[in-house]
């Protein structure tokens, strides 16, 4: 008898979570007041060719399980790798001697059952069919050879492929019980142009939740040998105050900078520069920003998040104004309000806040009519560094990219610093209309006026 792929998962999916209710009923009978356990298998396969040659072709295999007790207002957190039945045993005795210990935690708790999620969307997000080696092989062949195809390219860093694939189960006492399987596909090239002490580095990439779905290897081979040759022979540009245009490679990471400083921890600590600014302005009013878990085949698209609870999509900026925190429960419990399904977890440790697709709508206007006006302005295409304070919104990074001249992007740029503050950031950005959905956190280009560059 055949079993297809779809039956098999099921029939994984049943095993894992009558072994995470076993193990949370072993946590009542020790004691426990109550308990949430959560799973994570895993395989993967990663491989680099480089120069012609398969230099890399690894495969990993991994389970991993954690099980959270509550003792009273007490919690403890333990994990293993090993499933045997007496690995749990001792899991559990573990856990429940922790929890009588520690300090009592007046948020700490699983979901009551009216949060919990009851039925869930089919989102796609998992492609049983792991593809050959040789799948792999032949992606990133053709996406190196392309990049060195292009003239001005001297040298090749390869070209990486991939593939994983992961079921994760969540179990609570309050009668939660859910699964779900994620895959992933990915390739990339990067490669060097030029020679000597003038030769500069640039790559592309794509990652997917189907290997249908991913960008055909030459293109993204021939956009790395492109980018690494426009890098050639770059400038320095004296110290100025200008518009500085961010590329959809970097803008995104200004969504990752807005979901921290609203996610609920660090509001409830008050160590967030938006810790006051629910329901004001704080984006240009151009700007909506929208997190959606239901993406169909979506990077960070999930059923229900790590505490059970039903997600759903919300936007976080809605005509530049704040509507919502990333909340789980523990710190929706501490801001006295409702979760809002953002929990993540691994297995050592309690749920903590995660955006799922976050995404900055589209603008109006094209990239090319908002550079036309520019006189005088920085293109960003590289960041580099971690100079950003979410306490102050002070905001400081080397970057590389192109000068912009009376409407063009021009010569290529290096060694400066770009610096502002994320509040008046916020509130100075214009969005073009070239978003693409591609990697779960995307924005369209985008333009920031008036911050400062520090150069020669």
């Amino acid at each position: 008898m055949t079993v297809s792929p779809n039956d098999q998962h099921k029939t994984e999916s049943s095993g894992v979570l009558t072994l995470l209710d076993d193990l949370i009923a072993k946590a009542r009978a020790a004691g426990a007041d109550a308990a949430d356990a959560v799973l994570f298998d895993s395989a993967s396969v990663s491989l680099a060719h480089r120069l012609g040659k398969t230099e890399k072709l690894e495969r990993s295999e991994s389970g991993d399980l954690g099980l959270r007790v509550f003792v009273g207002k007490r919690q403890a957190i333990v994990s293993s790798t090993d499933r045997s039945g007496k690995a749990l045993d001792e899991l559990v005795e573990r856990a429940i001697a922790m929890a009588r210990v520690v300090p009592e935690d007046g948020f700490a708790g699983i979901a009551d059952p009216e949060q919990l999620s009851r039925s869930w969307p089919d989102l796609d997000i998992c492609d049983d069919e792991e593809p050959s080696s040789e799948t792999l092989i032949e992606r990133a062949r053709i996406a190196e050879e392309a990049a060195l195809a292009v003239e001005g390219v001297t040298n090749s860093e390869g070209g990486d492929a991939g593939w994983s694939r992961s079921t994760i189960a969540i179990a609570a006492s309050n009668g939660f019980a859910g699964t779900y399987g994620v895959s992933r596909q990915s390739l990339s090239a990067s490669v060097l142009a030029g020679t000597g002490t003038g030769m500069e580095r640039d790559y592309d990439y794509d990652s997917k939740v189907y290997g249908a779905d991913l960008r055909d290897p030459a293109e993204i081979g021939r956009e790395a040998g492109e980018r690494a040759v426009r890098r050639l022979n770059p400038r320095r540009v004296k110290s100025c105050k200008v518009p500085v245009f961010f590329d959809p490679r970097v803008s995104r990471g200004l969504l990752g900078h807005l979901t921290g400083a609203i996610s609920g921890p660090s509001i409830a600590r008050g160590t967030s520069f938006l810790k006051d600014r629910m329901g004001q302005q704080i984006f240009a009013s151009s700007i909506t920003i929208v997190d959606d878990p239901h993406v169909k085949r979506g990077l960070r698209s999930r059923p229900f998040d790590a505490e059970g609870v039903e997600v759903s999509r919300r936007t976080l900026i809605e005509d530049g104004v704040l509507t919502t925190w990333l909340l789980d429960l523990r710190s929706a419990r501490q801001l006295g309000l409702t979760t809002t399904g953002h929990a993540a977890r691994g297995t050592s440790g309690p749920p903590g806040p995660a955006p799922a697709n976050v995404y900055m709508a589209a603008g109006k206007r094209s990239r090319a009519d908002m550079l036309a006006e520019i006189k005088d302005g920085f293109y960003v295409t590289d960041l580099m560094g971690m100079g950003v304070n979410g306490v102050t919104g002070d905001y400081s990074r080397g970057a590389g990219g192109f000068w912009i001249e009376n409407g063009q992007i021009t010569y290529p740029v290096n060694e400066i610093t770009i610096a502002g503050n994320l509040k008046d950031m916020f509130l100075n950005m214009e969005a073009a209309d070239d978003l693409e959905l591609r990697f779960g956190m995307d924005a369209p280009t985008v333009r920031i006026d008036g911050m400062t560059i520090a150069g020669m």
